[in-house]
This record gives structure tokens, C-alpha cells and sequence, in this order.
């Protein structure tokens, strides 16, 4: 049997992630108790919240303490079972099992992975995953987009923005995605089927929306805050919503981030700002299930996934959320599926 390897928090974060404050340590697999079984982490998602984790800001879970496992999704297989629920080879989601290369759980505590014909296990890391539940209901549950509304979403060529824009495309909505880059922007509109792209790296992101959103904005879906959310804010329609999924373009600053400049906006448009966690939802999944697996099984979602490989580079891949170098589902390939 292989030793564990983990990645331990060895200090908070200031500013971008340094070398030293996460550790990779290695050491033993214990024993298991009556119940546990040992899961070999297959694929392990990286997602922005990973740093908000690693800080000790005001936020929606307690922050990871120093000297523990750095937490984050994935899924794996067992290997070792003394759970009725589980037997070697099945393949389970272990919640946040954290950046780990195996996981020891109480078999009452993880969930199968369905497996759906011609879907890719990736899939369920990504669209039939924890993304697309907060996709479906971000954009269905707060957005509620009408047919022939228009829709911008950031970070558009995203994990979550590029399954959310493509939900309100499906829901009879105009869609306006954000993305940083030709290729991306061009993915959008091509593949996805969005009715425009804005590349912030290129353009004037204001001018862009006043040319491709003439009557006004009707959903944000908000996913990086700062200078975009305030361009997409300004435009923003009488009785218009905002979810807000998250603010990557302010995660690495030390301060607290800023809200729209133009607050008083609110009131005179009456817009409702939601900020949402897809936790807050699990008890419902079914509701998004029962949308999304069609939608998946007929061709008409599409996503991306970018897998880079192996643990040891954990540190090194996280920093592609921040510089824009991945598309779609950003996730570390930890060992070979069964």
C-alpha cells in the first residue's frame, strides 16, 4: 500500500499564494475502524473559494486551520472497505476530501458517483457536479431569466459562467458573456451559442456593454466584482437580479473589496443582489438534477474541463484561476480512474 500524501496549510496566505504556505507532507495509512472505508482520490477540484478558505476572512464556513488538510472536493474509488455501504472499485464522491491522495471517511459520510452512459466521470466533478448545481440554481433560482431578457455573465468561459450562460440561453434569454481573450470570447459565441462576447483584455468593457445590451441588462450573473461589476451594474434594468456567485478579481487583496460605486442604484431600479453558496442548495439538487442530466444526455450543455496532473503540483495549478490560464473546469487528475 502507498503512503498518503497531503497538502497541509503551514500559514494564511498574504496577498498570492507563496511557496511555504501550504506543505506537501507524506505519511502512513492507518488501520480502519468498524464503517470506514480508504478512497484513492481520482480527480480533485480546484475552485476559487480554495483561497478564501486559506484565509481567516469574515466568510461562509470556518476558514481550514493551520496545520490541517487543505479542503477541496473530489471524487475516488475504494480500495479498502469495512462499510456495508461500500465494496473496493465502487466509485464515490467524498465531499470535501481535501487535497489528499487518499481519503479514510465513515461510508455513511460519502455519496456514489452515478454513472451515466457515454458521461465522463470529469462530468460529475464539472456539469453533473457541484458547478452546474450552482449554475442551475444561481441562474434559475435568483436570476430567473424570462425569454427575450438579456443576460451578462463574468467570467463567461468559466466552470460555473460558461454552464449558466448556456441556461439562459436554453430559458429564451439573450446572452452576453465576459471573458478574458480571443479564443475564449470566440468559444462563447461560437460552440456555446451566446449572442456576444466581451474580451476584457481588449476592450472597453462599459462601451462594449452599451453597444451589445442597447435596452439595458435584466441578470448579472456576477462571478469577479471590481471594475466589471461596475460596468455591468450601471446598466442594469428596473426590477433586474444579481447573483452573486463570486468575485475572483478580488480574492488575492488584503482588503476588503468594494461594492458597486453607484450603490444608490439599487433602490431607484429596485434590483435584487443575492449573494448565493451552492451548499446552501444540496437539499434540493434533485430539482437541478432533473434539468441538467437531460440536458447533458441530449447534447444541448457542453463544458470544458482542463486536468492537469498529479498532487504535487496543486500550488502551482490553483494559480490558473487567477491568471485565466485554463478553460472551463479547472481540475488535478490525482491517479488513474479504474
Amino acid at each position: 500500500m502507498a503512503n498518503l500524501k497531503r497538502w497541509v496549510l503551514r500559514r494564511r496566505p498574504t496577498g498570492e499564494i507563496q511557496p511555504g504556505d501550504l506543505e506537501l507532507v507524506e505519511e502512513q495509512v492507518r488501520d480502519l475502524a468498524d464503517g470506514e472505508v480508504l478512497v484513492r482520490t481520482l480527480y480533485l477540484s480546484l475552485d476559487p473559494t480554495n483561497r478564501i478558505w486559506m484565509s481567516d476572512q469574515d466568510q461562509y464556513m470556518p476558514p481550514v486551520q493551520i496545520g490541517d488538510t487543505m479542503r477541496g472536493g473530489s471524487i475516488g474509488v475504494v480500495e479498502r472497505s469495512r462499510s456495508d455501504r461500500f465494496k473496493q472499485g465502487d466509485v464515490v464522491n467524498t465531499g470535501l476530501g481535501g487535497w489528499t491522495s487518499h481519503v479514510i471517511a465513515n461510508g455513511g459520510m460519502l455519496m456514489p458517483t452515478p454513472q451515466l452512459p457515454g458521461v465522463p466521470l470529469t462530468a460529475y466533478m464539472s456539469v453533473l457536479g457541484a458547478t452546474g448545481l450552482t449554475a442551475w440554481f444561481g441562474m434559475c433560482d435568483i436570476g430567473k431569466p424570462q425569454a427575450g431578457e438579456t443576460v451578462v455573465v463574468s467570467a463567461a468561459a468559466g466552470a460555473v459562467g460558461s454552464i449558466a450562460g448556456q441556461i439562459a440561453k436554453l430559458k429564451g434569454a439573450r446572452v452576453i458573456g465576459i471573458a478574458g481573450g480571443k479564443a475564449k470570447c470566440d468559444w462563447l459565441t461560437g460552440e456555446l451559442g451566446f449572442d456576444g462576447a466581451i474580451d476584457y483584455k481588449s476592450e472597453d468593457v462599459g462601451a462594449a456593454l452599451d453597444r451589445l445590451c442597447p435596452n439595458g441588462i435584466d441578470v448579472n450573473f456576477e462571478n469577479v466584482g471590481g471594475d466589471i461589476m461596475d460596468a455591468v451594474f450601471n446598466r442594469m434594468n428596473n426590477y433586474s437580479r444579481m447573483p452573486l456567485c463570486g468575485m475572483i478579481s478580488t480574492y488575492n487583496d488584503d482588503s476588503r473589496p468594494s461594492g458597486p460605486t453607484d450603490f444608490s442604484r439599487t433602490l431607484m431600479h429596485r434590483i435584487t443582489i443575492r449573494g448565493f453558496i451552492v451548499t446552501d442548495f444540496l437539499p434540493r439538487a434533485g430539482e437541478a438534477m432533473a434539468e441538467l442530466i437531460p440536458w447533458v444526455m441530449e447534447g444541448k450543455l457542453k463544458w470544458k474541463v482542463h486536468v492537469d496532473q498529479g498532487l504535487e503540483g496543486a500550488m502551482e495549478s490553483l494559480q490558473r484561476l487567477f491568471t485565466g490560464a485554463h478553460d472551463g473546469k479547472l481540475l488535478i487528475q490525482v491517479s488513474p480512474e479504474p
